[in-house]
């Protein structure tokens, strides 16, 4: 059994970056890319937080970016190969939506990573998220479309709600 998130890790973490690219070149791409890696990761581990969650999301797939793809309005390209559909089945729609949600609340992700902290993901190795939690200007003009909160709301909307609830916010009340 696959024990491993990173093929949802690395999937929606694409998707992300596709459907809110960098403004910039190259070193905004990365910037871009390790900010929604930070929050991909964070979100794949709260709905995911054991070994045997990872291992059987590992076995059944998360689901694919279909309906993500429709939200955004990415979904007319029909001349999609089976190589570009292969990393798409990775793609975590719930994990887009939270991490589209710590992206765009800096208070929730603070929640978000305090959440983690104790979990079987972080057991042993010390983890910093400072380019999710404190991003600085560049990070911030790198990622604009990503941090959007307008752009990202078709996204973030879908499952904040459970969000919420997993992390035991005041704000679920509210929602």
């Amino acid at each position: 059994m696959q024990a491993d998130l990173s093929p949802v890790i690395a999937a929606t973490t694409h998707w992300l970056t596709r459907a809110f690219p960098p403004s910039g070149g190259a070193l905004a791409a990365a910037l871009c890319e390790v900010q929604a890696r930070q929050a991909v990761t964070v979100a794949a581990w709260l709905r995911y937080p054991t070994a045997m969650d990872a291992a059987l999301v590992g076995m059944a797939g998360p689901g694919g970016s279909a309906r993500l793809d429709w939200v955004t309005g990415a979904d007319s390209a029909d001349d999609r190969d089976a190589e570009e559909h292969a990393w798409r089945s990775w793609v975590d729609e719930v994990v887009a939506s939270w991490a589209a949600c710590l992206l765009t609340d800096p208070d929730l992700a603070e929640l978000a990573v305090a959440g983690i902290a104790e979990g079987e993901h972080t057991t042993g190795t010390p983890t910093v998220f400072r380019r999710l939690l404190a991003p600085d200007a560049t990070d911030r003009h790198a990622a604009a479309l990503l941090r959007h909160p307008d752009l990202l709301a078709s996204v973030a909307e879908l499952h904040r709600g459970e969000l919420l609830d997993r992390l035991g916010s005041n704000e679920a009340l509210v929602a």
